[in-house]
């Protein structure tokens, strides 16, 4: 191997290392913002009643 070659090595790795970093913090914003839309969706869904059978049963007979 010749210094050029080891170099070139060296750069490629480096080049590497930081394509890697920026698709990890990438991935954490993705997560990041998927837990707030989920949290969000969660917040939205509204309280049981307070009286547990109300809203439970459906009349099919008419």
């Amino acid at each position: 191997m010749d210094v050029s070659s080891i170099a070139r090595l060296s750069t490629d790795m480096a080049n590497e290392r930081t394509s890697v970093a920026v698709g990890t913090a990438v991935l954490k914003q993705a997560i990041d913002l998927q837990e707030m839309v989920v949290t969000q969706l969660l917040d939205a869904i509204p309280a049981l009643p307070a009286n547990p059978n109300i809203g439970r049963n459906i009349n099919t007979t008419a």
